[in-house]
């Protein structure tokens, strides 16, 4: 019976501002101001949705009525490489939960938190999560043709130059993503990071990516 009536509570949003729960925030969204713009990152729950019972059939099968009603999402991993759940023992891999208090973090203090979009340039302007910053995983590595890759490199993350190697004293936590489980762009760059000596402990990787955080109903962007 508790748990029925936290969850009406949860649904009604008369526990939005209880604390820094991260269940509260699936459904409360999260206020974010990016671009001289303030708006709401919450998950779309069409009413319409809720009424379709959760049934093998209505998730996996190929009823037509659900599909249209644009209830149902499917995931085709046809293409890439199916990702491990651990980059790292001392890299710690999140979901949509996380991701969602990671932004309220950025948002609250953009000097010391950063949600890194690692996929190409083209990946992310067709479609991205709100508030992401784009650094393609390409371009970590530094190359002697395109220096000023590297100079925005050590200025989004907040790392500092020194006449042998870096400072990460003042660098920030990052959290990573590209497309999916079966994408190797956030890896990749989380292994070039590292391989200029960040602090693993500073780094998170979201593994399910931009098609698992669309699957659950959050919104994506086009910067």
């Amino acid at each position: 019976m508790m748990q029925k009536w936290l969850f009406l509570l949860v649904l009604s949003g008369t526990v939005a501002c209880a604390g820094e729960n991260s269940m509260v925030l699936q459904y409360a969204g999260v206020k974010v101001k990016e671009h001289n713009k303030t708006y709401m990152i919450e998950r779309n729950q069409p009413p319409a949705c809720l009424d379709i019972p959760v049934l093998p059939e209505n998730l996996y099968g190929n009823k037509e009525d659900v599909n249209a009603s644009g209830c149902k999402k499917s995931v085709y991993f046809s293409l890439g490489t199916i990702q491990p759940m651990m980059l790292d023992s001392k890299i710690k891999t999140v979901g949509e939960l996380e991701v969602l208090e990671f932004i309220k973090k950025a948002q609250r203090s953009p000097d010391r938190y950063i949600l890194v979009d690692s996929r190409k340039a083209f990946w992310y302007h067709y479609l991205t999560i709100p508030t992401a910053v784009n650094i393609p995983y390409d371009e970590i590595a530094y190359d002697s043709d395109f220096p000023e890759e590297r100079v925005r490199l050590l200025q989004l993350l907040h790392i500092w130059q020194k006449a042998h190697g870096y400072d990460f004293s003042g660098a920030k936590t990052v959290l990573l993503f590209c497309n999916g489980a079966w994408c190797e762009q956030s890896p990749r760059a989380i292994r070039a990071l590292v391989g200029i000596g960040y602090p693993k402990n500073k780094l998170l990787w979201y593994r399910g990516g931009l098609q698992d955080w669309l699957l659950m109903g959050f919104p994506g962007i086009k910067p």
